[in-house]
Order: C-alpha cells, then structure tokens, then sequence
C-alpha cells in the first residue's frame, strides 16, 4: 500500500503500515565512498544522534518504510518527500514524529505501526541525521565551518537579525565559544532546543528545560475555565499538557472549542531557519565562537 505524493507531506510521515521488505542487496545498497562515510559520521556529529540508535533505525526505516518513501527518505512515486516534510523539519525529539508512526494514519491509508517505542525513536534518529545533512550539505564544509566574518556576525546578531532582543553576550551566550567546538556551536544556535541550555536534547519540555524555552498551552473551555502548562501533544483531535504538579491533562477538541492557545517561545528559530542566508550562518557562527 502506497501513498501519493501529491498528498500534504505533513500527513505522509513514514508509512508505517507499508512493511513490504526489499531485498538484501537492495537493503546493503552500493559500497559507500570514503566522502560518503565522512559526510556520514559528521552528520551524526553534527545532529547529536546516538550513533548505534542511528544504525538500527536505517535498518528499520528501510525495512519498513523504504519502499513507500525511498530508502533515502527522499521520496518515489508512491510517497512522499520526509526530508523535506514539516513534520520532519519542526520536530522535537520525536513529539511530531513519533505518534505518526506509532498511530499511523488510517483514514489516509496509513496503518497502525507494531513497532516498539525503541524502534521508532531509532528511526526518528536516523530521519534526524538524513534531514540535518541535506540541510548542511550546501551551508558549509563539515571541515571549515570558520569561514565568516566575526564583526558582520556581531552586527547581523545585534542588527538585523534581533538575535539581541532575547540573547546577550555578556549574559546567556557569555564564552559560548570555549565551550562547544565550532560544528557543534553552528548546531546549537539554528536549532537552540538542543543548545544553550534551553531544553534536552531536541526537546523544549520535560525534564531538564527551562522555562525560557518551554512551550506552553492554555486551553480555555466554553464554560471559561482554562488550564494551563507544559504542551505535552497536540493534534486535530487532542491537545495534552502538563500542569505545574505534574498532572496530565488531556482534552478533546472539536474545531475551535475548546480555544487553544500555544507560546512557542523558540518558534521565531524555526522561522528564521528558512530565512537565513548561507553568509549570514557563517558570519554568526563566527561571532559566537569569538565569545571566549
């Protein structure tokens, strides 16, 4: 079973109920250069991935997503693009992509998964490094990052980038360049739920985030009582938060009741994400490692 392509992407996450298994030479693929293995292992680096996770979920995807999607990820005629997808782009650790494949999509065709919890969080990794080494492989060399210009950082991040309106380099970015390598500090500022402190790993809620960065819900019922804490999900269907004990709360949506209210304090990087020219990441990567 197969999905279109024309389909919106954000609903063609890894079809889970397409298990059709390739061959093994198909599965081996061809010998990988030594560039190729290179570029591997620095997108691994570079996407702070459990390498061993990342191995057994190209496995799994290709396995049991292969057919539908490419063993690249990259797409064929019966799914779509999950590369490209915003699923996949705006994940965090898992929270958007995980219950697709969990839950599948079966009004769209999309079966139930069986995999494991383990299973799936290892293709998600494996996804994670796929879409984190096409989005670098035209935005630097993994070998020479420190090719911008410092003063033109410092100036886009106090200037036109507005990076100072929520940072500082006296306050929360002070000697940010001693403490991460230049690879993993260009990491960690385009994609900050993974970095400065703000949330584990990529993250914005759970243990070990700060409020900063934390995305908050406030659902407000017809009645007017209204909850609010942690997002923990949310879908056309569901929206979940964690409250300040603890508590879980989930609640049923039907439309615009009850009123949802989402604060996705780091939204504007994902945003800018898009926005950023090849120059401009160099430059500010160079001005944050200059922070000793």
């Amino acid at each position: 079973m197969g999905f279109s392509s024309k389909r919106n992407p954000a609903f063609l996450i890894v079809a889970a109920g397409c298990l059709l298994f390739s061959n093994s030479s198909a599965l081996r693929g061809q010998a990988n250069t030594g560039e190729e293995v290179e570029g591997t292992r620095a997108a691994i680096q570079g996407s702070h991935e459990d390498p061993a996770a990342v191995a057994r979920g190209e496995t799994l995807y290709r396995a049991s997503c292969g057919n539908c999607h490419g063993m690249t990820a990259k797409g064929t005629d019966h799914g779509a693009d999950l590369i490209r997808s915003p699923l996949l782009i705006d994940d965090d650790n898992g929270n958007l992509l995980a219950p697709v494949i969990r839950d599948g999509e079966p009004d769209k065709g999309m079966a139930k998964s069986n995999l494991t919890d383990q299973q799936i969080s290892d293709i998600v990794a494996w996804l994670h490094v796929q879409f984190y080494a096409a989005d670098h492989r035209t935005t630097y060399a993994f070998r020479d990052i420190l090719t911008g210009d410092p003063k033109r950082g410092e100036a886009y991040f106090s200037g036109a980038g507005k990076c100072n309106t929520c940072h500082s380099a006296t306050g929360d970015l002070a000697g940010i360049g001693a403490k991460y390598d230049p690879h993993a500090l260009q990491q960690r500022w385009l994609y900050p739920r993974g970095g400065f402190g703000l949330g584990r790993g990529r993250g914005g809620s759970g243990a070990g985030s700060s409020p900063r960065s934390e995305t908050t819900v406030t659902v407000t019922l017809p009645s007017g009582q209204a909850y609010s804490g942690a997002l923990d999900r949310i879908d056309d269907f569901f929206v979940s938060l964690r409250a300040a004990d603890g508590t879980l709360q989930t609640f049923p949506r039907n439309g615009d009741e009850p009123k949802v209210v989402v604060n996705d304090p780091l939204k504007i990087h994902v945003e800018m994400l898009r926005k950023y020219t090849d120059q401009e990441v160099h430059d500010v990567t160079a001005y944050l490692a200059s922070l000793k």
